[in-house]
């Protein structure tokens, strides 16, 4: 299995869902060994073997290693490829030196490469080596199915693919029309559209990516399967919930701040309901490209001084500002999955999400707006705060919702899809 990103060493739900994937598998027992581009020594290996291919030394100059570089197209790193980024760390990355195609193509063939681990300015270069290691990792194993999660992760599984001659399923956990809306990197396209045209199977993370998929990528819809993302439950001790300190309810935004989630609809909700009761308290926990915009956007409302920006949360910096939130909402722009509402359900607040979420397609205990009516929203975060009744009741059915979405029920499916590829 390849992936970018692995627990605690994550930037968004990739990794997230990577966990809960593995851990779930696990149960089944299947056995996985689990590439990434760079450990760290504190991933949970109880239920995986993490490979880093940072210490892969490749001591062979196969001809099939050259003429898989020479068959991958360098992509220059553009804005679309690096979503996690503040303005501050994008505006450094675009400072420094692009490298010629001969450059990059000696440093990637070298035998050994050190990897970031991150979504920094060597993103593509990285990818490529990636690729090169997980071809080498293919031959050097014994396994039944190469699954690769998301675009940068892609061109490993189609290397390991031609040197194992092992069938490829690919998850599609977000597309580049979901990260750029129409105007996509065209380079990443390819990318994306390559992996799932060598792939066996392609898994979706919901109706909504799999109909993408198959009208925008032109892949067979018979080879395109939907399993849905799950949650990893938690169970807190009582005296871990963080008391509040003050008498304002609490809205939540927790997401990277780009264009994809929509941090602009949330702010402007946010000013409609402040001009009906000023005793509530906004949060943008998140960081992205759009950071710098949105607190600008908040002062020129007037709205700073009931506004809060966190920055990045992980691990259990997010159960603690979901322990003090009254409100959740995800004003998604286009979301293929959305795993953050489920844990917000876990804990017990109440939530709202766009119908332009894959989330929206199976959960029946949420409010559901569209991202761009800011009235709608604004009146579904209200009718939350005032309306105790209503609260209540998303708050208990929403929780025993989100308690039957485990991810052994993910990992049965995709099971199945490994059994129908091994099969064919």
């Amino acid at each position: 299995m390849f992936g970018w990103e692995f627990p605690p060493h994550i930037a968004g739900g990739l990794g997230t869902a990577c966990y809960g994937l593995t851990k779930g598998l696990n149960k089944f027992g299947t056995e996985i060994i689990f590439v990434v581009p760079k450990a760290f020594g504190d991933e949970d290996q109880s239920h995986v073997k993490i490979q880093d291919a940072g210490n892969v030394i490749i001591t062979e100059k196969s001809t099939d290693y050259a003429e898989f570089w020479d068959n991958f197209k360098y992509l220059e790193v553009g804005v679309n490829l690096i979503p996690y980024m503040s303005p501050e760390e994008y505006a450094r990355i675009f400072e420094s030196k692009i490298f010629s195609h001969s450059e990059i193509k000696e440093k990637v063939l070298s035998s050994k490469f050190s990897f970031s681990g991150t979504y920094g300015p060597d993103l593509l270069t990285e990818v490529a080596r990636y690729a090169i290691v997980g071809g080498y990792l293919a031959k050097q194993n014994n396994f039944d199915v190469i699954h690769a999660h998301d675009w940068l992760t892609y061109p490993a599984g189609v290397a390991a693919k031609q040197i194992s001659g092992k069938p490829l399923v690919v998850h599609m956990h977000a597309t580049e029309y979901d990260r750029s809306g129409e105007n996509i990197n065209q380079q990443v396209y390819d990318i994306e559209r390559a992996g799932m045209e060598a792939a066996d199977k392609v898994i979706a993370v919901s109706n909504r990516t799999r109909n993408i998929v198959i009208e925008r990528y032109g892949i067979p819809a018979e080879k395109v399967v939907t399993v849905y993302n799950s949650v990893e439950p938690i169970s807190l001790p009582e005296e871990f919930r963080v008391t509040k300190g003050f008498d304002e309810k609490i809205v939540t935004f927790l997401g990277r701040i780009t264009f994809q989630k929509g941090p602009e609809y949330f702010i402007e909700a946010a000013y409609k309901v402040l001009q009906k009761d000023r005793n509530v308290r906004f949060v943008m926990a998140g960081s992205g490209d759009m950071l710098n915009r949105m607190i600008r956007r908040v002062a020129a409302l007037g709205i700073s001084d009931r506004f809060h920006f966190t920055g990045f949360l992980k691990g259990m910096e997010v159960y603690e500002m979901f322990s003090i939130s009254d409100v959740y909402v995800m004003p998604s722009v286009s979301e293929p999955f959305g795993i953050s509402p489920l844990e917000a359900m876990a804990s017990d607040v109440p939530v709202i999400v766009s119908k332009q979420s894959g989330v929206a397609e199976i959960l029946k205990h949420a409010l559901k707006v569209d991202f761009w009516d800011v009235d709608d929203m604004a009146d579904a975060i209200y009718g939350l705060l005032h309306y105790e009744g209503l609260s209540k009741m998303f708050k208990r059915y929403g929780k025993q919702e989100v308690e039957n979405l485990r991810w052994e029920n993910s990992a049965f499916n995709v099971l199945e899809v490994y059994k129908s590829v091994v099969k064919n």
